[in-house]
């Protein structure tokens, strides 16, 4: 029986002779980046065999590995099979996690409690955050935030839909397993942060998109993963927290907020709320970016709303050099006439870039003429003065060569057009649907995580959304979080909640009049 061992922690790991590796890694929950979930597409899921018997190479692999990684012996553990005993050496893991927990909070009437704390937690697909709450005084008192521990089954909420496909028997309780785990771990932190104890807390309220919620509450998320892409719950729901395992706040009632659709979660509903948005009586356009951008228009009295399969490339995956917002990771760059300045989280050398990396790369090769609107990279003939040294072929296909050895490929700037065009045809959309123009709207309120960190030159410049609203645009950070605070803190609220997602008007876009034209028009970036 060949033996793992893992140079970074000395551990080791028993399997079978002929084992994917990736698989052997999972199974002992030792996690690899792997955004396509092990399918052999996404070449992240690197690791150094430093000695020992494996598979041969095969042509895929070559093609997805540079060849100085090649001659260090670096391998994709889903395209490798373990043959004998293995010395292997992990990736850098991500440090300093940039993750957002703060949020606009409106004025409204809290109810009176006795004593006792709650926790409201935001569980998004990438982040999870908790916070505990002092409820006679509404106080913050303690707050932690955790990469998404089910990140090993998959890094979007699709792949992991796809693991239950995969794994029916035990796919459910695995995943809920991982993220109940994960809970418990994170109130506990925030408990000791705070010096409060455990036993102290009476209510968790939890906002979160609808395939989370499933999974959380170990329900079958496999309906949400092909048509009609029914929900098995849209209601709120309401639980003891020992019914899905969490041992930190046993005794504590559990509530999750309502959803709307199969890509409308509680999250959004929660954002909707806590931006007053049944009550506007202008024009105003909510949207959540991340690896789906989610958009609610409120309109002449209705509540329009979308989902847009925006990918995973502006959380910083699927991209060549991409990473998350961690240490190391480029944040903003400068294209100047002869170099590339580049802002990097952490003050250190830079290791990759993240969504808003990779998004200010893609403005500021418009900006400078290296891309056109279609979105193809110029020629190297047609570049200006001292810039041949950084276009060049990878392969077949052009790239632009950035400080600290990073590139930006054609695949790369192909992955942003295509969450711009998912993204902008869904304002479009949702603006057709209603029978207002851009000139008709009032404010723009971009929130989640990646938003946040997004200037509006990055916004703009890339074509996500329109110059017309540069100037409408108002940052709400994360409400989702906000929105669990206020469900948690008022029964009113919570009621005002349930009835917002009953009046939400989802719509498909996929069916929409003329969305594949919407589209295309929708994937040209803005011209220089």
């Amino acid at each position: 029986m060949p033996v793992l061992h893992i140079l970074e922690n000395g551990r080791r790991i028993h399997c079978e002779t002929g084992e994917n590796l990736l698989q052997v890694l999972h199974k002992a929950e030792v996690f690899i980046e792997n955004p396509c979930n092990g399918t052999g597409v996404c070449g992240k899921c690197r690791v150094r065999i430093l000695s020992g018997e494996a598979s041969p190479m095969e042509a895929t692999e070559r093609r997805l590995l540079k060849e100085e990684e090649i001659d260090r012996s670096i391998r994709l553990a889903c395209l490798t099979r373990v043959v004998g005993d293995l010395d292997l050496e992990l990736p850098r893991q991500e440090r300093g996690n940039q993750m957002l927990t703060k949020g606009y909070l409106p004025d409204f009437t809290r109810d009176s409690f006795d004593g006792g704390c709650g926790v409201a937690i935001d569980i998004g697909t990438t982040t999870v955050v908790v916070s505990l709450i002092d409820l006679q005084t509404g106080e913050e008192l303690a707050s932690a935030s955790q990469i998404n521990a089910q990140k090993r089954f998959g890094l979007d909420v699709l792949t992991r839909i796809t693991y239950e496909y995969e794994h029916p028997e035990a796919a459910a309780s695995e995943l809920q397993k991982a993220i109940v785990e994960q809970l418990d771990n994170l109130i506990l932190q925030a408990c000791r942060d705070a010096g409060r104890a455990e036993q102290e807390i009476r209510t968790v309220t939890v906002a979160a998109n609808c395939t989370m919620t499933h999974m959380l509450l170990g329900v079958d998320a496999r309906p949400l993963g092909r048509a009609p892409y029914t929900p098995v719950f849209k209601a709120a729901q309401t639980l003891k927290c020992e019914e899905i395992g969490l041992k930190s706040c046993k005794g504590a009632k559990l509530y999750c907020l309502p959803q709307v659709s199969a890509y409308i979660g509680s999250d959004i509903v929660a954002g909707a709320h806590v931006c007053n948005m049944q009550k506007e009586k202008g024009n105003v356009l909510f949207i959540d970016i991340g690896t789906n951008g989610e958009i609610v228009l409120a309109s002449g009295g209705r509540l329009l709303c979308c989902s847009c399969a925006a990918g995973p490339a502006l959380e910083g995956t699927n991209i060549s050099c991409g990473m998350r917002a961690a240490e190391g990771a480029v944040e903003e760059i400068r294209i100047l006439p002869e170099q590339t300045e580049l802002k990097v989280i952490g003050d250190t050398h830079a290791v990759g870039l993240c969504g808003s990396g990779i998004l200010a790369a893609v403005r500021e090769l418009l900006d400078k003429g290296f891309v056109k609107p279609s979105g193809v990279f110029i020629k190297k003939s047609d570049s200006g003065p001292g810039a041949d040294a950084r276009l060049f072929l990878r392969g077949t296909k052009r790239a632009f060569r950035l400080e600290g050895g990073l590139i930006i490929t054609q695949d790369d700037v192909r992955q942003v057009q295509l969450a711009k065009g998912a993204i902008l045809s869904g304002f479009m959309a949702l603006l057709r649907k209603a029978g207002i123009g851009m000139e008709d709207l009032d404010k723009v309120l971009i929130a989640g995580q990646f938003g946040a960190h997004l200037p509006v030159d990055s916004l703009v410049g890339t074509g996500i959304l329109p110059p017309e609203v540069a100037d409408k645009l108002v940052y709400v950070g994360n409400s989702s979080k906000t929105g669990a605070y206020m469900a948690m803190m008022s029964d009113t609220e919570r009621r005002s909640m349930e009835q917002l997602a009953e009046n939400m008007e989802y719509m498909e876009l996929a069916e929409t009049q003329d969305y594949e034209s919407l589209f295309a028009g929708c994937m040209i970036f803005p011209k220089k």
